[in-house]
This record gives structure tokens, C-alpha cells and sequence, in this order.
């Protein structure tokens, strides 16, 4: 009696087992098909916008989308500074979500010019990655430039501080009122950087990069203090560690000043 039973519940727990099967296919082909489907905000038109037309705040606002639709192209509300001002370069009608390829890529025919002030010049050196703090150097940064040559008397490395507090115009074709935004990521990346420096700074920046390296240091927008005595790194002093343990004494101050008080800056200890 139970031998005769034993085909029909190995074909109910088959059938079973099929069923669990079938079912969890459907549900992952649901969830499949669901996935990406969670509503995130981007940027659209609130009227219509002609061809030619500069942005206003007035004539943008924010819905949400399936995030399957939603790109790097599109433009996100985080974003929505970036595209106020600037001209329109095909017309949108209400509800269209703005894309940052409708737009003008720098303000109004950028020139480098207009941003150099009155007596002092624009001067570019070359700035890899290792020699611009791994590139993080931006336009309206404060560097000192650092240069490294051979001294013609003693044959030795030496390591100086050229200049000090030097405002960045340029990083590549970037200046500090373009927007990246509206410039692929690929061509942000830079292998020169533009300076402001004095006439005189500026032949001592083309004397340099011909003798030797030059290597930007990074400094915080707040200070702007300078070394009045500066010595030099040469070997000599590098492997002595004279130099170094008097410097080393001297950072510490610094950082304990820092620690001390997050409001004052790095300038802000003894010189």
C-alpha cells in the first residue's frame, strides 16, 4: 500500500519543489524589472524656454524621475547654481529636464585676461600630478612654488622656496568662474597651471623651469604670511639632520597651535 503511494508524493514534492522554483523566477524577474525604479529629483523646465534664453530660478524646479533615467547628463537640484546665468542653447518646454549639454560650456567667451590684475602677469609652468599635490591644486588656490636645481658651484641638489602666496589663475583651460560642470570629466585634468606673479616673479619662474624643477606647494586660503629668512635643502643639510631637527621643533609649535585652536591657521604659529 505504501510502496504504491510513494510515486505520487515524489511527483506532489517535484511538482512542489517546481512550483518554489517557478515562483522565485517571477519574483526575481519583478524585482528585476522594479530595480531602478526609485524616484530621485532632477532639474526641469517650469515654462517654456526659448533658444538664446539665460536661465533665471524662476524658470526651473525639481521633479522626481525613475533613477534608470537619470544620468551624469542630467542636471541635479545640488547643481542647480551651476546652470542659472548661463544661456540656453536649444529651447525646452515645460517639464523638460535640463541636460548639461543644452548649455554653454564656459561664461560669455571667457578671456585669461580679464582676470589679471592691473602690474602683475600671467605666467604658465608645467604641473604634473607630483608636482601639483596630486592635482588638487584649483584656480584662486595660494601655492609657494618650490624649485630644485644642481648648484653650479658645489655641484650639490639644492631644494628653495622660489615664491611664496602665489594665486592660481589657471588650472589648464580652468579658471575660477569656469563651470566644470558643463565640462567633460576627461578635460579637467590639467598638466599646467597659470600664476599671477609680478614681471619680475615671472622671469624668475622661465629662468627656473629652464635650470631645473618647480614643485607647488598648497597653502590654506587663509594664510598668507611669508618666510622673510629662507634657508635651502641641500644634501649636506639633509643628511646632517641639523636642519631637520630645528624644522621638525618648529612644525610641532605649528600643529600645536592648530590642535589648540581649530580657528587660527597654520600661519598663525611662530615663524
Amino acid at each position: 500500500m505504501l510502496k504504491g503511494k510513494t510515486p505520487l508524493v515524489i511527483a506532489l514534492a517535484l511538482g512542489l519543489l517546481a512550483g518554489i522554483i517557478a515562483w522565485s523566477a517571477i519574483k526575481k524577474k519583478e524585482a528585476d524589472v522594479r530595480r531602478g525604479w526609485n524616484l530621485v529629483p532632477v532639474v526641469v523646465a517650469s515654462q517654456d524656454i526659448p533658444e538664446g534664453t539665460i536661465i533665471t530660478f524662476d524658470m526651473i524646479n525639481q521633479r522626481s524621475v525613475p533613477e534608470q533615467f537619470v544620468t551624469s547628463s542630467v542636471v541635479k537640484p545640488e547643481s542647480a547654481t551651476y546652470v542659472v546665468g548661463q544661456k540656453v542653447l536649444v529651447a525646452l518646454q515645460s517639464g523638460d529636464p535640463l541636460l548639461w549639454s543644452q548649455f554653454e560650456t564656459t561664461k560669455a567667451a571667457e578671456r585669461l585676461s580679464t582676470r589679471v590684475q592691473k602690474k602683475v602677469r600671467a605666467v604658465t609652468i608645467e604641473a604634473k600630478s607630483t608636482t601639483s599635490v596630486g592635482g588638487w591644486v584649483r584656480p584662486n588656490d595660494h601655492v609657494d612654488v618650490v624649485g630644485t636645481f644642481r648648484d653650479p658651484q658645489t655641484e650639490e641638489q639644492v631644494a628653495v622656496t622660489l615664491l611664496q602666496n602665489v594665486i592660481v589663475l589657471a588650472t589648464g583651460k580652468i579658471t575660477g568662474t569656469t563651470n566644470v560642470n558643463l565640462i567633460p570629466e576627461s578635460q579637467r585634468e590639467y598638466n599646467n597651471i597659470t600664476l599671477m606673479v609680478i614681471p619680475e616673479e615671472a622671469e624668475i619662474l622661465m629662468l627656473a623651469t629652464e635650470l631645473g624643477n618647480l614643485t607647488l606647494s598648497l597653502r590654506n586660503e587663509e594664510d598668507v604670511d611669508m618666510i622673510e629668512e629662507r634657508g635651502r635643502a641641500t644634501i649636506s643639510t639633509l643628511l646632517s639632520g641639523e636642519r631637520t631637527r630645528v624644522l621638525e621643533q618648529k612644525r610641532r609649535e605649528i600643529i600645536q597651535i592648530i590642535k589648540g585652536n581649530g580657528e587660527k591657521s597654520a600661519g598663525a604659529g611662530p615663524q
